[in-house]
């Protein structure tokens, strides 16, 4: 184990390929011989042939002068260095502030030097490349990716405060689909990818022929083009609310420090040099930033190094000003304060906590410099404290005051912060993070002289590796000797990703090194796709069908007058008239109403009383939530509340919950007495834990049982109030002061606030001592001196400390045998503790116990140390951490051997993390509807196990199996004998695995794992990353070809519910990156179950039966056309023109179909009670090939008798009495079937069909040119009108009654009609 301020640095990122940046990529071995060879000592070799070489300052400097507009292809770039030599500018780049081909670790000296002239010869590698790539031994250790030379290409220069190249993306949240030029090609295209919408447009674009037209060409042309209005208007409308909500996410506002350098105090004082005259003419002339220009930095170098040099930082000021985030650039620096979310990728600076101390003026004044050097000095964050330690004087009793001026922050403090990042990777620890000391030790001003080396752009949120370099302003030497420059590494403890939130009370300071699309949260996102419903694909597939009819039906008709006998007009071109004819089976209407539908459903979800602030961002796919199979869900934040409590402990006789805890706070009261507070001359003594057991039975009449229960208990909250990585602060909040705690887990801020509560109060923490306070008394009782920390480890699965207990306060950093007891304490996971721990008969039980109950326990144990023992411990501890092999595992071997083992064990803890509201009848309801939830967490496997529990998603009666620790190197053999085990019961079981072990299962048993995952009641997917959520929802869309749900709240989810058929998003705490890229939106996660039991439920069974009935409005009017041409001898004329044709799928039936939307079989309390009815649904029953058939069937029945009994009553077959009799039949048949077809009436429906007759009936009169008036106001047209209406309805409802008795639907069953 390492201490708590020893950060390792991670592997570093794989050796990028080919790097895809738009940055001049630079091959070492062109900047000079042997660099990067395996010999480089003193000056390198020059061989005759090879190119000049580059003198690095010109690489780092850029194309600045004359050369901005050079573009990419002009030919000097294709050359690469070479090219760059060649040029008669040297090859710079457009902006020499940042640069994606910097070295990590690059000379100050290289960038304060004059460029020497041609006949100065070559230029010698510069010391610093000597140093990098020579295979003499240094005293700090060198990056594999610098030594290889495998980084340099691939990294970024940022200069600290100066202007950004232009190349970088900008700062901007976007979850929009389509650009202003890109709307159009790609929602045309999506239209169009429909096989409806071609067939109309064929159908449409053939009118623009003589032969083959038939009526008016708008007749076929408009409905086609307000059909793609309604579609793409819907589109455009929900691009917009897209791009308004980024809008709002773009404008936070945030504090950005402005360095001003003394070149521009100097212009603003009226003395300005020559070269600074002309440096404000070309800026005037140029857009103006309040950046100085690095053209500007430039020459101020060259007229520092010709004398003009001011010899320090005084003159740089430091403004303050808000700034969106959109507009953030890489190299601002951002002031950052609690609970504030991270804008950008950043590299924190400075931190300094709101009880820090500000800088005496008179101590900068005395304050000694920097140490000198001649080369740059490379710090590890483990020992730059010390190295900086004479770098400022701190005063220690000036707080900093709110609204202070961010330039007199003091340079003090440690540079800690914590982050929460459970938006970014779905980690509830929160995060400790760094500044560098380096960094740390500046003042803000000073940051105009720092110089930052990044890796490229990555998806590796655990990953980092860069450098940060300091150069004191200071006069150069005489000979141009290198400025004296301090530089230390930068690994990922030094990093604020974008979307994460501060989480501590401080005020940070970092510099910008992503933005927009290359933060680690972007890069993680997939890009979002247009989504298309289940129903629109099976639709489409339903047209095929028709078109295959429409056509075959016209060949046949052609076939049986002959292909030969027509005289008029060629086959062919009868075929297409008739096809034109039949184009009323494919009703181009039903898209119209479909469309309109899922407008309607939309709006009754948004203004659900409900689902209150319930978002539809998606207004295409409504239908989908009712055809849900599988549902894949994020832990923290969406189940989970991501708040700790502790709800138990046991001691192991007795255990204490609830009410009980007040028993506790009684012992822990009698316990932790400091003897008389009346008595000012004597100290008080604190207290030990031998002492605690004195104080408590002191004047105490109770039994023996009883003083060592409570003595257990007592020992129990010492070691849970002093083992833990807390600290307090002091927060303000409606004027009043209040202590906050800072921890990198909840859990542990969960168990110190208990404590608190029974009596024990966390009052200071700091890296050597911890103090507590009697809540009581408020009197200091137990101080100690922290020895050592071992911090907790996924690995580990346990933390535990070494304390001095001191008896009077003594403030020695001496550890004696006099200075008080020496106490190991150790809390963790009951799988590691239990070997640890002494003997016992309880343990496993109770920890089994707590575990069924889903809490999270911990055990804790303590030992006593004698100072031999500790010294002995001590000196093989130091000298295992100063191994260069394995030095975790030997140090941890050291710890195991002296400390870990016959702990006594002191007790366990549950703790809870509370779920979200009605978490648990939500999965219940949602698991006995047929779907399946899998949740997917970036957390820790103990962690989600007991969530899984808690919440029920795993029930009593399932066994869980895990699957952990597989790598690449796992034999194939052994994985799947893994999976063997679940395939045996797949019912019952359920499993759970880690991010490793599901890595190497897509990579390398992709369909094996799959093919059972998708069998098991539930799964359970633990570390996780965003990338691999994203995979798994794809992966089971692609398998099985169900519909498949996605819901998060955090950034992290972004890619998994974009990859989703529905994505889900709920508003979090702590940002709407979520919320902003679903379909839907919603505020809690138990307001699912009535988006999809109901509305999804609705949806669904609205659309299908809607779709129906407009295919079946279609067909049959495409029937009586069959029949009438049949009886005209085959000749392709129309049976009803224009008008009629239109207003038969618009005025006379569109508002009673449409009136569809608003049935429903079930009200809302029944479906809720009987979730099955949603289970039937994903069978696709109410939409399938046996439904589809059946409406076809009625529509031949009733398409024929309404023609033919019209043409055979009548006595004509083309006359205006027999299309008054068959129009008017056609009409009324429709009403009354929308009639049968209701199940739950509304007013709305009454009123459409009411008012549909209406107005049919007082059209008829204009209808003249169509109908014969004279017989339609007779009653031989009213008879036949109702006798063929009844002959064509009476038999398909008495069949559908029939079928109702015979096998009543679930609906009528639940009803209990």
């Amino acid at each position: 184990m390492s201490r708590p301020h020893q950060y390792h640095q991670p592997n570093a990122p794989d050796s990028p390929g080919n790097v895809s940046d738009s940055d001049i990529e630079l091959n070492i071995d062109e900047l000079g011989p042997n660099i990067g060879g395996d010999e480089v000592h003193g000056s390198a070799r020059w061989h005759p042939g090879s190119p000049d070489r580059i003198p690095l300052k010109n690489l780092r400097v850029g194309r600045a002068r004359g050369f901005g507009n050079q573009r990419e292809d002009d030919g000097y770039q294709d050359r690469g260095v070479e090219g760059l030599l060649q040029h008669p500018l040297g090859g710079r780049d457009s902006e020499g502030t940042l640069e994606d081909s910097a070295p990590l670790l690059e000379s100050s000296n290289d960038s304060t030097k004059r460029r020497k002239s041609p006949d100065q010869g070559p230029r010698q590698p510069s010391s610093l490349f000597q140093k990098l790539f020579s295979t003499a031994p240094h005293h700090h250790p060198v990056p594999r990716e610098i030594q290889d030379g495998s980084f340099t290409a691939a990294s970024r220069r940022i200069t600290v405060g100066q202007q950004p190249a232009p190349r970088f993306p900008p700062n901007a949240v976007s979850n929009a689909k389509y650009t202003a030029w890109s709307f159009l090609p790609r929602t045309l295209y999506n239209e169009f990818s429909f096989f409806f919408n071609m067939y109309f447009l064929l159908v449409a674009l053939s009118q623009l022929i003589p032969p083959l037209r038939i009526g008016y060409v708008s007749t076929y042309v408009l409905p086609l083009v307000f059909v793609l209005s309604i579609t793409l208007g819907k589109e455009a409308v929900d691009d917009v609310a897209r791009r308004r909500r980024d809008a709002e996410a773009n404008k936070e506002a945030y504090t950005v420090l402005r360095l001003r350098g003394p070149a521009s105090a100097s212009k603003r004082r009226g003395k300005k040099s020559h070269g600074a005259r002309t440096r404000s003419k070309r800026t005037r002339s140029s857009t103006a930033s309040s950046y100085p220009s690095r053209l500007d930095v430039i020459e101020e170098e060259e007229e520092v190094l010709g004398g003009a040099w001011t010899g320090s930082n005084l003159g740089i000021e430091v403004d303050e000003l808000s700034i969106k985030s959109r507009d953030l650039k890489v190299g601002d620096i951002v002031k950052l304060g609690k609970d504030q979310r991270v804008p950008a990728d950043l590299l924190i600076l400075k931190s300094v906590s709101a009880e820090s101390s500000l800088i005496a003026a008179s101590a900068v004044e005395q304050a000694p410099s920097l140490p000198e050097t001649r080369d740059i000095e490379v710090i590890s964050n483990a020992h730059a404290q010390e190295s900086l330690s004479g770098l400022t004087k701190l005063e220690n009793n000036n707080a900093v005051e709110p609204g202070k001026d961010i330039g007199e922050l003091a340079t003090s403090g440690t540079g800690e912060a914590f982050l929460r990042t459970d938006q970014l990777d779905g980690e509830t620890d929160w995060k400790l993070r760094l500044a560098s000391p380096l960094t740390q030790s500046l003042k803000p001003r000073d940051f105009a002289s720092l110089r930052i080396v990044a890796g490229r752009p990555s998806k590796k949120v655990n990953e980092f590796v860069g450098t940060v370099e300091y150069t004191r302003p200071e006069k150069p030497q005489v000979g141009g000797e290198s400025q004296k420059a301090l530089s230390a590494p930068l690994t990922i403890d030094n990093t604020a990703w974008a979307n994460t939130v501060l989480a501590s009370n401080v005020t940070v300071l970092a510099v910008v090194v992503y933005t927009g699309s290359q933060t680690r949260q972007a890069m993680s996102t997939t890009p979002p796709r247009s989504k298309t419903g289940l129903l629109d694909c099976e639709i489409n597939d339903l047209t095929k069908i028709l078109c295959a009819l429409t056509l075959t039906l016209s060949i046949v008709l052609v076939a049986l007058e002959g292909f030969e006998n027509r005289e008029e007009m060629k086959w062919y071109v009868a075929i297409t008239r008739f096809l034109i004819l039949f184009s009323t089976i494919i009703p181009i209407s039903l898209r119209v109403n479909l469309d309109m539908g899922k407008s309607v459903y939309a709006w009754f979800i948004e203004r659900d009383q409900g689902i209150p602030d319930t978002v539809v961002r998606t207004s295409t796919i409504p239908e989908e939530l009712g055809r849900i199979e599988y549902l894949l869900s994020d832990k923290t934040g969406t189940l989970t509340q991501n708040e700790m409590e502790l709800k138990k402990i046991h001691v192991g006789t007795v255990s204490y919950a609830n009410e009980a805890m007040d028993e506790v706070g009684s012992y822990v009261r009698q316990g932790f007495v400091t003897g008389p507070a009346n008595d000012a001359s004597k100290p008080s003594s604190l207290v030990t834990p031998s002492s605690s057991h004195n104080n408590a039975s002191r004047g105490n009449q109770t039994t023996r049982t009883r003083r060592e229960i409570g003595s257990r208990v007592r020992d129990l909250v010492l070691a849970l109030a002093l083992c833990h990585n807390v600290t307090p602060t002091t927060e303000e909040a409606d004027g009043r002061s209040f202590t906050a705690y800072q921890a990198s887990s909840p859990d542990e801020i969960a168990i110190v606030r208990w404590t608190e509560q029974v009596g024990l109060r966390l009052v200071h923490r700091d890296r050597k001592t911890i103090t507590l306070q009697s809540v009581e008394t408020s009197r200091v009782v137990v101080s100690v001196r922290i020895l050592d920390v071992f911090p907790f480890t996924s690995e580990g699965k346990r933390m535990g400390i070494i304390l001095q207990f001191l008896q009077r306060g003594e403030t020695s950093d001496s550890v004696t045998a006099d200075a008080g007891e020496i106490w190991f304490y150790q809390k963790g996971a009951d799988t590691v503790m239990a070997s640890i721990v002494a003997a016992n008969d309880w343990l496993d039980e109770e920890t089994a116990n707590m575990a069924r109950e889903g809490f999270r326990t911990l055990v804790v144990g303590r030992r006593r140390l004698s100072m031999q023992q500790y010294q002995d411990f001590s000196s093989r501890y130091k000298e295992a951490s100063l191994s260069l092999q394995s030095r975790d595992a030997r140090m941890a071997r050291v710890v195991k051997e002296h400390l870990e083992s016959n702990l006594e064990l002191l007790g366990v803890t549950g703790v809870e993390d509370k779920l979200q509201k009605d978490v648990k009848p939500s999965l219940e309801l949602l698991r006995n509807a047929g779907i399946k939830v899998w949740m997917l967490t970036g957390d820790k496997v103990e962690t989600a196990r007991c969530v899984a529990v808690s919440a029920k998603l795993v029930s009593r009666t399932q066994y869980i199996h895990t699957i952990t620790k597989l790598t690449p190197e796992t034999p194939a053999a052994s994985a799947l004998d893994a999976l063997s085990i679940l395939r045996s019961k797949p019912d019952s079981t359920a499993l759970l695995i880690d991010g490793d072990s599901l890595s190497y299962f897509l990579s390398h048993h992709r369909w094996e794992f799959i093919s059972i995952a998708v069998l098991l009641p539930a799964v359970i997917a633990c570390r996780c990353s965003p990338t691999q959520k994203a995979d798994i929802a794809y992966l089971i869309r692609q398998f099985t070809k169900k519909r498949v749900a996605c819901i998060g709240d955090g950034g992290n989810d972004v890619s998994m519910i974009q990859a989703a058929d529905v994505g889900v998003g709920i508003v979090g705490k702590e940002g709407r990156q979520a919320s902003l890229a679903a379909d839907f939106s919603i505020t809690s996660f138990h307001h699912l179950t009535k988006l999809l039991v109901w509305h999804g439920r609705n949806s669904y069974k609205r659309s299908a039966k809607l779709a129906q009935f407009i295919i079946h409005r279609g067909l049959i009017i495409s029937v009586c056309q069959t029949i009438y041409s049949i009886a005209a001898h085959y000749e392709p004329n129309a049976l009803y023109r224009d008008w009629l044709l239109v207003g038969y799928a618009t005025v006379y039936t569109m508002a009673p179909v449409f009136s569809l939307v608003l049935d429903k079989d079930v009200d809302e309390g029944l479906a809720n009670l009987y979730p099955e009815l949603y289970k039937e649904l994903t069978n696709g029953h109410s939409l399938s090939y046996r439904t589809f058939f059946v409406w076809v069937a009625v529509s031949i029945y009733q398409g024929s008798i309404i023609q033919g009994l019209s043409q055979i009553l009548v006595g004509s077959v083309d006359s205006s009495q027999m299309v008054s009799v068959s129009f008017t039949v056609l009409v009324i048949n429709e009403l009354i079937m929308v009639a049968c077809e209701v199940v739950t009436w509304h007013r709305v429906m009454v009123a459409s069909l009411l008012g549909t007759m209406a107005i049919y009936i007082g059209s008829v009169p204009f209808l003249g040119g169509y109908f014969d008036l004279a017989y339609v106001w007779s009653w031989g047209f009213a008879w036949r009108v109702a006798a063929i209406s009844a002959i064509s309805l009476i038999p398909p409802y008495s069949v559908k009654i029939l079928r109702r008795t015979l096998r009543p639907p679930s609906y009528r069953k639940v009803q209990g009609v």
